[in-house]
């Protein structure tokens, strides 16, 4: 959107023209505070994401670089001069460890994963859980008068 009067739908103020807009019995106010937490709400969880998605990026890129470095090391070892049953039983030594190693970083990643969007989802909750105590505490108002 680089020129914003080719949208003037977006120019306008909800707020103010909800504010503006009187019924008899209904107050706006309480509707357009809960619809500001439900934004907050979300942008705090979406921030939670994509910190976690940075964070778990970031962690790949480490552990791309370490198997890297381990590989260039074991085909170093291995590429010396020795009997062919050592080295087959280095090769063996050095799967078994890669493997290991592979399926310690695939739950660390998930861990990382499911940490984030656990996270995320009790933000989401919480205000779920919020936003229904503030109609109830609307619906009660409302049939007091």
């Amino acid at each position: 959107m680089s020129n914003p009067t080719a949208f003037p739908m977006f120019q306008t103020d909800i707020t103010k023209m909800l504010a503006d807009f009187k019924l008899p019995g209904v107050d706006f106010e309480p509707m357009i505070a809960a619809q500001r937490k439900n934004i907050e709400a979300l942008t705090e969880a979406n921030q939670l994401v994509i910190a976690g998605v940075q964070a778990v990026m970031k962690r790949q890129a480490e552990i791309l670089q370490a198997s890297m470095e381990e590989a260039r090391t074991v085909a170093s070892e291995i590429m010396v001069p020795g009997a062919p049953e050592a080295k087959v039983a280095k090769q063996a030594e050095v799967v078994q460890t890669a493997f290991q190693a592979a399926l310690a970083n695939m739950k660390e990643l998930a861990d990382m994963v499911t940490k984030s969007n656990t996270e995320a989802a009790n933000i989401i909750s919480k205000r779920v859980t919020e936003g229904l105590d503030e109609i109830k505490t609307a619906v009660a108002k409302a049939s007091k008068k």
